[in-house]
């Protein structure tokens, strides 16, 4: 671990005058709030900020449901939020998604914020003795793309990068619509879950769309996803405190087995969490059975490109999703 100035903010507006950056590896100026990944990357020398602003207690820890939604303080911790009694009454979908996450030790420190802006576990990333890493190394290559990339994303991948992003909660939030409120030295500002992850291009080190200052103070999730029928379904190497080789977050409105609305993200095989409207689309107006659900689950492949060690993700999506809507709609 290289030496850094560690700098504690005595409020949420100092910490937005330091211009510390989240959710990128190339600045000399970094956020800290739970630090149960940035910890780590600092002892890999994945990341080497000359000065680090500790969140500490002045992020927001509120969770309130109210006629607005869903609003989630980026102070809370996981295991706040999952143990939240009107979240797993109303929004069971997120308290899945975190209890499929990490370990309890991990839930009862890390942040709601920094859960979603944690940094990918592509190895190459972590292994800072491999040179081709553009996420880590801006401009050095991609090591996955002719290595071994058996981990890695089918979905919103460029010649730059194939790295998958890590969250579980993500893909959940993104299925549901969730937004962030975003604070910044200037402005005060909301946008789409989804749009906040900005996919690789030509620059994969730049992952969100928070410019310096700028960082995540609240999470909302729309009342129109409370009360839906859902199903998080995760496929691991191991049975706990392990990513998502392939993920699928579902919720449904359902009436006599019919499906009226649907909504479906997946994870462990795209560059961001990756919601499918197609997918949705064709689902709406079916009924649970299988071969139904399976012909709409076909078109999550759509633009879906392998790179060898991982095609087999492709067809193990496409049945996860399967799994995860029987499962949402009562079919065990």
């Amino acid at each position: 671990m290289r030496s850094f100035d560690l700098l504690r903010v005595a409020t949420l507006d100092e910490a937005i005058r330091s211009g510390a950056v989240a959710g990128r590896t190339d600045s000399d100026r970094m956020f800290i709030g739970g630090g149960t990944d940035m910890i780590q990357l600092l002892r890999e020398d994945v990341v080497q900020p000359k000065t680090i602003v500790s969140l500490g207690n002045v992020l927001d820890k509120t969770i309130k449901l109210d006629a607005t939604g869903l609003s989630v303080g980026a102070g809370a911790t996981m295991a706040e939020l999952s143990s939240h009694a009107l979240v797993q009454e109303r929004y069971p979908l997120i308290v899945d998604a975190l209890l499929n996450s990490a370990s309890p030790q991990v839930r009862n420190q890390a942040t709601i914020a920094g859960n979603l802006l944690q940094r990918t576990r592509c190895p190459y990333f972590r292994d800072t003795g491999c040179h081709a890493c553009n996420k880590r190394a801006p401009g050095s290559g991609c090591a996955a793309i002719g290595g071994a990339n058996r981990w890695h994303a089918l979905l919103g991948t460029s010649e730059h990068c194939i790295a998958t992003h890590a969250s579980d909660l993500a893909v959940a939030l993104v299925a549901l619509g969730a937004t962030v409120s975003i604070k910044g030295p200037s402005t005060a500002r909301h946008a789409s879950l989804q749009d906040f992850y900005q996919l690789p291009g030509t620059t994969p080190h730049i992952e969100a769309t928070l410019m310096p200052g700028e960082l995540i103070d609240a999470i909302i999730v729309p009342p129109a996803m409370e009360g839906l029928s859902s199903s998080y379904i995760k496929v691991r190497d191991r049975a706990s405190f392990e990513f998502a080789v392939v993920s699928a977050a579902v919720a449904l409105d359902v009436d006599g087995g019919l499906i009226r609305q649907a909504r479906v993200a997946v994870g462990g095989v795209a560059t961001r969490p990756w919601r499918l409207p197609l997918v949705e689309d064709r689902l709406r107006g079916l009924q649970l059975e299988e071969d139904c659900v399976r012909s709409a689950a076909d078109a999550a492949s759509r633009g879906a490109v392998g790179r060898g060690d991982n095609d087999f993700k492709i067809d193990l999506m496409k049945r996860a999703i399967v799994r995860a809507v029987q499962a949402a709609g009562g079919i065990k």
